[in-house]
């Protein structure tokens, strides 16, 4: 299969998808208790007028799929419809909450693959003491979850030694950077320990493999057999763990964006949920989905590029 057909393919099927997560994205609202009107009411009493303009106005009364290829065809449009709680556009909501979402999100990721990659690379490389602390070190970061980790950050950094803010998201790029520091430390740890083990098992596992000893006994110095045979090798397995590793800290900026007070996408998500902000909610889970399997998409796509062995719709390699 060409690469341009395989794509196409891929497109494709993500397109299906998403169109069937939408569809479970609208429903599963509905399916909760409560509903839109009695949170607009705010436990008043309404004239049957007002509750019917009310229902008029978010398309209560219809019939469910009705109201679904309504919200859909909005959608399709860029429109994500109008905010319950905040009266607004849920676009303009998100365009001015989504940058800090998106940058403490590139932040973590940043953090993850440098922190990750170089703690497995010495662990594989060094063996003995060092592969033994680094383990132990990389097995209590991957159990310690994201907002324990932001509790455990916030005491530390912020309130006993006030290297960092406690809350917020700054003002200025500079600021917002400081800011977002500990949020996009505590969103990282336990992926570091995780990204860090895995590049280590396939870089242990490359080095035991027969074309490295094949290396070693034509005298390749031992740099080389690391960089060129062990850790390229391991991209394939390294890229698809990055691959769970953006999904995850999209899922997981919900828990430490309410624990800063950042106010972006995530706390946003937070808030929407408990007040029953149906619009709100319903976009930005379809976006977190749109986001997930566009992540996956690439990863997809460029497995094949970085390790040659991986055919094309396989994320294993050929034997």
């Amino acid at each position: 299969m060409s690469f341009t057909r395989f794509a196409a393919r891929r497109v494709a099927e993500m397109a299906a998808t998403l169109l069937a997560a939408s569809f479970v994205v609208f429903g599963a609202l509905y399916l909760a208790p409560g509903s839109p009107a009695s949170f607009l009411l705010s436990g008043r009493s309404a004239s049957p007028e007002a509750l019917a303009a009310i229902n008029a106005q978010y398309h209560l009364d219809d019939p469910f799929l009705v109201r679904y290829a309504h919200w859909l065809g909005d959608v399709v449009r860029g429109d994500f419809g109008r905010s319950i709680t905040y009266r607004t556009d849920v676009s303009r909501l998100l365009a001015d909450r989504l940058p800090t979402t998106l940058l403490l999100v590139a932040m973590a990721l940043v953090v993850v693959v440098v922190v990750g990659l170089v703690l497995g690379w010495i662990s594989a490389v060094r063996g003995g003491a060092t592969d033994s602390t680094i383990l132990v070190g990389t097995a209590l970061a991957v159990g310690t979850p994201s907002f324990v980790a932001a509790v455990l950050l916030q005491a530390l950094f912020a309130v006993e030694l006030g290297w960092f803010p406690s809350s917020g998201g700054g003002e200025g790029f500079l600021d917002r950077l400081r800011h977002l520091t500990l949020p996009a430390i505590a969103l990282a740890l336990f992926l570091i320990g995780m990204l860090a083990r895995v590049t280590r098992s396939a870089m242990v596992e490359a080095l035991d493999s027969e074309h490295v000893t094949v290396a070693r006994s034509r005298g390749v110095p031992e740099g080389q057999v690391v960089r060129r045979h062990a850790f390229r090798n391991s991209l394939g397995t390294v890229l698809t763990t990055g691959g769970l590793t953006v999904s995850t800290l999209l899922v997981c900026t919900i828990l430490v964006e309410t624990a800063f007070s950042i106010g972006g996408v995530g706390q946003l998500l937070e808030l929407s949920t408990t007040t029953k902000d149906f619009p709100t909610v319903q976009a930005i889970s379809l976006i977190i989905v749109a986001l997930f399997m566009a992540v996956n998409l690439i990863v997809d796509l460029v497995l094949p590029l970085v390790d040659p062995r991986v055919t094309l719709g396989s994320r294993s390699p050929s034997p």
